[in-house]
């Protein structure tokens, strides 16, 4: 008789017992989700490059854009690149080569806007037409495929005979023009025999 007993509470534990293995079952199938998710939010580097280097071609197959940096970090959250100690330089056939530098920069995730930031230095190089030019800003912000750059800080335009001050700045390459916003001072040196 106390066989039967014995298997009564059994039988009022297997309810017990099957939502314990179903709560261990549903907690197995969602803990790999979560961990993903928590993995997705996170802004961590998949991919770290040091001395990097890259060359985009034009559809002729020569040079169009080189950049480089001492270390580039690309972040899959957002798909974006940043850059420390960027180098880039533009180059074409109809207009003078742009080189720029900066302590640090962010690429887009289309690739399609770079911006510098820390000590940004831009040289456009002289042609026979017109002196080169030095322009220095803390921010700015490339657009590659436009050869189009611009600025809402503070920067300075240097060539052989001005020093020019301005708050923000728009550079277009493809046009050759270069448009200050406001606050505009110059100064003029003039050449020393």
């Amino acid at each position: 008789m106390s066989r039967p007993a014995h298997y009564r509470h059994w039988l009022l534990l297997l309810p017990f017992l099957c939502l314990l293995g179903i709560t261990y079952w549903l907690d197995q199938q969602t803990q790999p989700e979560l961990a993903k998710s928590e993995i997705a939010k996170r802004h961590d580097p998949d991919a770290i490059v040091d001395n990097f280097s890259a060359t985009r071609l034009n559809d002729k197959g020569t040079p169009r854009f080189i950049m480089t940096a001492k270390k580039m970090l690309h972040f899959p959250d957002n798909d974006s690149s940043t850059l420390e100690m960027p180098r880039i330089t533009s180059l074409s056939t109809e207009h003078p080569a742009i080189h720029a530098s900066a302590q640090q920069g962010v690429i887009s995730n289309k690739g399609d806007e770079v911006f510098l930031r820390g000590a940004v230095e831009i040289l456009s190089e002289a042609t026979t037409q017109h002196d080169g030019i030095t322009l220095r800003t803390e921010y700015l912000r490339i657009l590659p495929d436009r050869d189009f750059l611009n600025t809402d800080r503070a920067v300075t335009v240097v060539d052989a005979h001005h020093t020019v001050s301005a708050m923000g700045l728009e550079m277009d390459n493809k046009a050759s023009t270069l448009k200050l916003l406001s606050q505009v001072r110059s100064e003029y040196v003039p050449i020393t025999k």
